[in-house]
């Protein structure tokens, strides 16, 4: 048969997303297919919560912009948005959800949204963040390690600071082939 036929709705796949979701939080024993299961798990939660993350911060700068083009025209502002409890993501050649309670996801869509509004430094943000993975991993998944959340802006940090230090430790003022300074 065409695999066309054998696709599951959206519906289906969130609904699918729940119950494995409540299943891992359900185990209480700590087999190897249990702690795998349990590790899955994180590194979904780990793609939801930085897809969440950004998802509240470009829909905050997508509506900001629409908001005041309304007020501009003296028309009300539109609903602010608000996350979603399930992410697509990639799995290799096809697409799976994930999902996440509502309190966690309104938690990282907000963090996203108070970073896109300047409201909230990076390195807030990514503690902010690391502490509700943490929560995740240590209380809701049992995980002995927890996974790090934001690794771009993470990077993105980093890289700005590499940049930085070489700037600082370059020479002040270039000289020319007589040793003037230029500039």
């Amino acid at each position: 048969m065409l695999s066309i036929f054998n696709r599951n709705s959206p519906a289906d796949e969130m609904k699918r997303a729940v119950a494995a979701f409540e299943k891992v939080l359900s185990l209480t024993s700590d087999s190897r297919d249990a702690r795998s299961l349990r590790m899955r798990m994180g590194m979904l939660c780990r793609a939801h919560l930085d897809k969440t993350f950004i998802a509240g911060a470009e829909q905050t700068a997508a509506w900001q912009e629409l908001a005041s083009m309304h007020i501009g025209s003296g028309k009300p502002a539109p609903d602010a948005p608000v996350p979603s409890k399930f992410q697509k993501l990639r799995a290799g050649e096809s697409d799976i959800y994930a999902y996440l309670p509502e309190e966690y996801v309104t938690e990282a869509f907000a963090l996203g949204a108070r970073y896109q509004k300047m409201e909230l430094p990076a390195l807030k943000a990514i503690e902010a963040m690391q502490a509700l993975a943490n929560q995740i991993c240590y209380y809701d998944l049992r995980l002995e390690e927890p996974f790090q959340v934001l690794s771009f802006l993470r990077e993105e940090l980093a890289a700005e600071a590499a940049s930085q230090e070489s700037a600082n430790d370059a020479p002040q003022n270039a000289s020319d082939s007589d040793g003037k300074a230029i500039g």
